[in-house]
């Protein structure tokens, strides 16, 4: 067997093995994400800015031994993200993945949730399909492996969701839902402060709407477990209370303001509607046609769920003046199931193409398809989506397949480990025009339609592999964390107190984090005493006399020694 043909069959067999888990769907979501969030490079190292300031906060907890405030001034965000990654420094020790636990553990969490929300509101293959495309949207795999609060709070919000769903179904237990549902939005207020009004807002419309049909505002543990989950932000706030007054409230107040009132980037109104289906690319193209799919058809009972809900998100936070990409983590879930949506209607044109041109009776499963397609608006562009679609990509994996050669001939060496990924992707791509067009040799009209799909899924999956194993997704300061760890640089952090100098910019949180042992934050040089350690400013290097020795330097910081003259 060659190894072309041994690598497509090992690829097929392993899809063959996660579909053949239909019965036990989670257990198979789990075998398809957990490689994606645990493949990794030799080296780790954090992400300025964002999650070198949380990793950072959460170990001044750690070593202050204050969890409340460990700051001199009130906080403007509440401490639920701290203390998620300071429990982990407990029991895992500090690092890399103890910063990254909470999230990883609420992606994998929220993948497991949307299936069940999507089982309920849809049905268990496109359910299946939905957690399977979340896993592969790169912006959402990123932040499930970054020390950040987004995943999580987005982990309690599906959490929510689905205890709305589950307390419909079963009313005998509706009072225990009830209670999960306000409990895990008033917990995400401990993650996100303010910014959990956003979904609370979103899922209004379904919980007013359609109160006459499942009548949850009338009932009272949802109110009671909304109560039990602000008890953590309320005892912080009163803790905060004794020592800063009405400040430690008001600074939280002000955060939300100055971000909601100050747009950053020039990124404009219409910003997601460019960002997002970049960001999210391919499964936004499919995640469009399930839009319109569900829009022109729309689902009984749960169309404010399905609909609804991204819709309104997608408008607050086009509002909402501070607009960054992150922010838009709380659609990823949504639009992976409007992409399950639509990509299962193609799947479903596919093989009923597949049976029309092998001169096969009409089945019932056929008339449906083409009743369903006569009714949209262009129904002849419609029914020939899965040929458009294979051939489009199979242009757009030329393109890449060509940039890759241009980038490993022509390109810098840093720039290998992209070309890797767009050869990957060029190559995947250029497969699906092929399927296409050999349709009809597959026996199985139905193992045809899943090979063209599974194409899709194993594509995502490979390349985000690959980037998790090259440090791609990961290692995002590598420079840094290999001067830390060089033996000489690493004795002095882990047995001196090391100042800092004037030391600012987006790094200095990740040189707060390497740093064990803390000095003081000095103003100038002088104030350096003899055989005392510090960070300060690359560029002052050159004005330094000879009384300093420099230990290293690393991006726009330099490690010094003050000796005195007779060493």
């Amino acid at each position: 067997m060659s190894s072309v043909k041994f690598f497509r069959y090992g690829i097929w067999q392993y899809w063959r093995i996660l579909w053949s888990f239909s019965y036990t769907p989670y257990i198979g979501l789990i075998i398809w994400t957990l490689p994606l969030l645990i493949f990794s490079s030799d080296t780790q190292s954090l992400m300025a800015h964002d999650e070198g300031l949380y990793a950072w906060r959460a170990r001044k907890m750690i070593d202050s031994e204050n969890w409340i405030n460990p700051w001199s001034a009130p906080h403007h965000k509440t401490p639920g993200p701290y203390w998620l990654i300071a429990i982990c420094y407990q029991l895992f020790g500090v690092s890399e993945v103890s910063t990254r636990l909470p999230s990883m553990v609420a992606g994998m969490g929220s993948i497991l949730l949307l299936y069940a929300i999507a089982n309920i509101i849809l049905n268990k293959k496109v359910a299946v399909l939905a957690g399977a495309i979340l896993s592969l949207e790169f912006l959402w795999l990123q932040y499930s492996r970054l020390g950040t609060p987004d995943v999580p709070t987005i982990f309690l919000f599906l959490l929510a969701i689905l205890a709305l769903l589950a307390s419909e179904l079963n009313h005998r237990r509706r009072d225990f839902w009830g209670f999960i549902f306000g409990f895990s939005l008033a917990l995400g207020f401990l993650l996100r402060s303010f910014m959990i009004f956003l979904p609370i807002i979103a899922i209004l419309p379904y919980l007013l709407v359609e109160n006459r049909r499942h009548d949850h505002l009338s009932n009272p543990m949802i109110y009671i477990g909304f109560v039990v989950g602000l008890i953590p932000s309320v005892a912080w706030l009163w803790l905060n209370w004794q020592q800063y007054g009405k400040d430690s409230l008001l600074e939280l107040v002000n955060f939300a303001v100055r971000l909601g009132s100050k747009e950053r980037g020039n990124n404009g109104i219409l910003f997601y509607l460019w960002n997002v289906p970049i960001k999210a690319f391919p499964w936004s193209l499919f995640s469009l046609l399930g839009l319109y799919i569900s829009i022109l058809r729309p689902i009984s009972r749960y169309q404010l769920i399905l609909v609804g809900v991204p819709l309104t998100l997608l408008l607050e936070i086009s509002i909402f003046a501070t607009r960054l990409p992150h922010y838009s983590l709380f659609l990823y879930p949504f639009i992976a199931l409007l992409a399950s949506v639509g990509l299962s209607f193609v799947v479903e044109i596919f093989i009923a193409h597949i049976a029309a041109e092998s001169g096969q009776e009409k089945t019932k499963f056929m008339e449906k398809i083409v009743e369903k397609i006569n009714k949209l608006p262009f129904s002849n562009f419609i029914s020939n989506l899965p040929r458009n679609i294979s051939y489009s990509f199979g242009i757009l994996g030329i393109i890449l397949f060509l940039a890759s050669q241009v980038i490993l001939i022509w390109g810098a060496t840093s720039t290998h480990k992209y070309a890797v990924l767009t050869l990957i992707l060029g190559i995947c791509w250029c497969k699906i025009p092929l399927i296409w067009l050999n349709r009809l040799r597959l026996k199985n009209k139905q193992l045809a339609a899943n090979y063209w799909l599974a194409n899709f899924l194993i594509t995502g999956w490979l390349t985000l592999a690959i980037a998790g194993s090259t440090g791609l997704l990961g290692d995002y300061n590598h420079d840094i964390k290999v001067f830390v760890q060089r033996s000489e640089i690493a004795t002095v952090l882990q047995n001196h107190i090391v100042h800092q100098v004037d030391v600012g910019g987006k790094n200095s949180v990740l040189i707060n984090f390497y740093t064990p042992l803390h000095g003081e934050e000095l103003t100038d040089i002088s104030q350096l005493l003899p055989n005392h350690y510090a960070w300060i400013p690359k560029k002052q290097v050159a004005n330094l006399s000879s009384n300093y020795k420099t230990l290293g330097k690393v991006n726009k910081y330099a490690l010094i020694q003050y000796q005195t003259e007779n060493m």
